[in-house]
């Protein structure tokens, strides 16, 4: 199981329609053929028809049902499984015997035929709260529907979503993607708790802790990848503010170190661990066959790194450095806080 950021759990990517989620684009609101409805614009029968099918391919992937969703599939990703069923086996351990509700419904049309290269979908009016966008590319022509539902499980609340998909007129919505469930909460908080923390931060002159508890923030508000709104594009202006520079966020950063070293940064993020987190940091090195020096040159680093941001004491239980070479090898070395000198 792979910790990837904040996230405790890494869940498949698979999207299995040939819909790759795009980054969102932020543009100016202009004459479109997508068309977008959002639960409050769309007639309750395709509204409860939609969440209705979401919580049946819910139920399917909480107790393995593949061969129930792969009949209520779409064409293409009933002739493509694989990934389905791979996405069901990594995610059956967190979403078994989760209770799903639907927490928000949206209608997506296209127009036309063929493949778009890129779709963008605006719901409600731009720069208002009910304001969202989604961005695809590479989307048949079609009506889609997308569902949101809020889950509780045993260990914690996430957002688990459907794409669907509607291949007839008054026809079933039938099962088009499932992209990553994403946990609402981390360390028992949730997106408010890290902004309010990020902005104390920020506050207290702590622009690095500030800045991880910005994009902890982001990640939980966000269910989907494609998917941007009026709070998001805002939380994402006021975390802009607040990169540190000498964060690799736009490429790699020196390190100056106590022995005389200068070391290149390639990566510094938070893992979730039991109890609390590490910040883990990556570094370029040419050679790391010796691991004996390299362990050395992963300790300097943590060292490096604590003294120069002590704020990262009160926030980390521990640091990892981890020795990237040429090849992407690497070799790692963990040092609780309180054994960094």
């Amino acid at each position: 199981m792979t910790i990837k950021g904040f996230q405790s759990l890494r869940f498949s990517p698979s999207w299995l329609l040939g819909v790759a989620a795009g980054i969102f684009l932020l543009l100016l609101p202009a004459v479109q053929a997508e068309q977008c409805y959002n639960a409050n614009d769309m007639d309750a029968a395709t509204r409860g028809a939609m969440e209705r099918a979401a919580v049946q391919y819910f139920n399917d992937f909480a107790t393995g049902n593949a061969a129930d969703l792969q009949r209520n599939a779409n064409a293409s990703l009933a002739a493509n499984f694989a990934g389905v069923q791979a996405a069901m086996t990594e995610n059956q351990p967190v979403l078994s015997g989760g209770q799903a509700t639907a927490r928000a419904t949206y209608q997506l049309e296209t127009g036309g035929t063929g493949t778009l290269d890129r779709a963008e979908f605006l719901c409600g009016i731009w720069g208002t709260p009910q304001f969202v966008s989604f961005d695809l590319t590479n989307l048949p022509a079609g009506r889609y529907g997308l569902v949101i539902e809020d889950v509780k499980t045993s260990k914690q609340p996430y957002y688990v979503s459907f794409v669907l998909q509607q291949e007839q007129p008054n026809g079933p919505w039938k099962l088009a993607g499932f992209p990553p469930p994403t946990p609402a909460e981390v360390l028992g908080h949730d997106a408010p708790w890290y902004l309010t923390k990020a902005r104390e931060f920020k506050s207290k002159g702590q622009a690095h802790n500030a800045y991880f508890y910005y994009q902890q923030a982001r990640a939980l508000v966000a269910p989907v990848s494609f998917m941007s709104d009026t709070p998001l594009v805002k939380l994402d202006r006021e975390a802009e503010q607040s990169i540190p520079a000498d964060l690799p966020v736009k490429g790699p950063v020196a390190l100056a170190a106590a022995n005389g070293k200068s070391y290149s940064l390639t990566q510094v993020f938070p893992v979730v661990v039991e109890g609390g987190m590490d910040l883990v940091v990556k570094y370029s090195l040419p050679d790391i066959s010796d691991t004996g020096k390299t362990f050395q040159d992963n300790s300097a680093v943590i060292s490096a790194l604590v003294k120069t941001h002590p704020e990262y004491r009160e926030t980390f239980q521990g640091i990892v450095a981890r020795a990237v070479d040429p090849s992407g090898h690497d070799y790692g070395t963990l040092l609780a806080m309180k054994d960094i000198k």
